[in-house]
């Protein structure tokens, strides 16, 4: 597994577990941080990791814009926090990094979908960035 896959599913982990606390992400991310500084041979994950959260806490409505606008009938409270943490990594990936293709945070995030959410969320999460990549 490559860093920044490694990375995505440590941001997915700091996303999701903010949402299902209800804590604020910046709270979780600065535990997880901390945890980070004792890991040295796990840093570069976690800069990665660290760059997609602060991606994600910089510009949430925008991130969570796009996801209402292309889940089509979808609203996101109602989504599984494990898709909304998904769509909310890889729509960061896709708006503000452009060192990553679209195909690869895509491909990236439908997998994470398939091993940690529902049957039907890795066809749900790849419906709406698709959308979402082509109106980028």
């Amino acid at each position: 597994m490559s860093a920044r896959s490694k990375a995505r599913k440590r941001a997915l982990d700091i996303l999701f577990q903010s949402d299902v606390r209800g804590d604020e992400l910046t709270v979780t991310l600065a535990a997880e941080a901390k945890r980070a500084a004792n890991e040295p041979a796990r840093e570069a994950s976690w800069l990665y990791a660290r760059e997609i959260v602060d991606g994600v806490i910089d510009n949430r409505d925008d991130i969570d814009e796009q996801i209402v606008t292309h889940a089509r009938d979808w609203k996101i409270e109602r989504m599984p926090a494990v898709d909304r943490a998904i769509l909310r990594l890889a729509v960061w990936e896709l708006m503000f990094n452009d060192e990553v293709p679209a195909a690869v945070v895509i491909d990236e995030a439908v997998e994470l979908a398939k091993e940690f959410s529902t049957d039907d969320s890795g066809s749900f999460v790849h419906g709406v960035l698709g959308r979402i990549a082509r109106t980028a």
